[in-house]
């Protein structure tokens, strides 16, 4: 609980700080902190005890525009268009406040979380399970701090409505869906972000890490976190049984070589100079012990910095 606490206020402080630096104005930010702390660790308890998967956050989405409109803030809910998946609703959330004239600012969170199961034993563990958009009975869990994430948006939301005689401009408050699916982002472009909205002149953004100790910010200038590109890919053999492999192809095998050969993509044709990180997190092929299957499915996600 006490790493918990040192961190939110701590990302709280970051995000905060941020949009006042310009200004140089931090009155009574402590007390604020002080003030909204065990609120806070109550709302990241919920949060982190309700995670929703990608394309799925409908009650986090609610939540979190319920929180802006009580702040004051004009929201718009339903934002994202997914090419080519009409069955997905877009759960972007904007909150608008302007101040008089000066910049446009963004402050944003993620909504979803990962089908992942929860096996910390806490109090208020994730005890979530659903299907997935393959329909696989899967276990749900903000195992990548979205809930942190949200919570120091909503408190960064609340500060700054408080403290509305310290800065001047445009706020928006940005909440994105589908962050892990690599496509929610895409969604809020195609649904007319950058139109319908006031385009900014900052974005601010933070992100938990588990390399960084309790009671620490990272920062670096330049590049923070690549790109990420997800990739299926599909290998087709010819199946058969498992006892006569030489009359088949075998996609398992195949897969193999194939997982084997593409990190020399990175090893041997990539600059040293230039990181790169290819890695396959899933893999399924065969349904039986003796059978060789026609085909294997692989899931892959590339980060760079180009």
């Amino acid at each position: 609980m006490c790493r918990r606490a040192t961190s939110l206020s701590l990302a709280l402080s970051c995000m905060f700080l941020t949009v006042l630096a310009a200004r140089g104005q931090q009155t009574g930010l402590d007390k604020l902190l002080d003030r909204e702390m065990p609120s806070l660790l109550s709302t990241y308890k919920s949060l982190h005890a309700a995670p929703e998967l990608s394309h799925h956050e409908e009650k986090t989405s609610a939540f979190v525009a319920n929180e802006l409109r009580t702040l004051g803030y004009t929201v718009t809910e339903h934002i994202g268009k997914y090419a080519g998946h009409p069955e997905w609703v877009g759960y972007g959330v904007i909150g608008e406040m302007k101040n008089g004239e000066g910049p446009t600012v963004y402050v944003r969170t993620e909504l979803d979380a990962l089908p992942v199961e929860e096996m910390t034993g806490l109090p208020y563990a994730s005890k979530v399970r659903t299907k997935d958009d393959a329909g696989r009975d899967v276990g749900v869990m903000h195992a990548c701090g979205h809930d942190i994430h949200i919570t120091s948006f909503l408190g960064t939301a609340k500060m700054l409505v408080e403290l509305k005689d310290q800065w001047r401009g445009t706020l928006v408050m940005l909440a994105q869906p589908a962050e892990e699916a690599i496509n929610g982002a895409k969604a809020m472009l195609d649904d007319g972000l950058y139109t319908r909205f006031p385009r900014p002149d900052y974005v601010l953004a933070l992100h938990d890490a588990a390399s960084v100790e309790a009671g620490k910010v990272g920062y670096t200038p330049g590049y923070a976190l690549a790109s990420s590109t997800a990739v299926d890919v599909t290998l087709r053999g010819v199946g058969g049984h498992g006892s006569a492999p030489q009359v088949t192809k075998d996609p398992i095998v195949e897969a193999a070589q194939f997982i084997l050969a593409i990190q020399t993509i990175v090893s041997r044709e990539d600059s040293p100079f230039d990181p790169a990180v290819v890695t396959v997190g899933s893999i399924h092929g065969g349904t039986r012990y003796n059978i060789i299957p026609d085909e294997v499915h692989l899931q892959l996600t590339i980060r760079t910095y180009k």
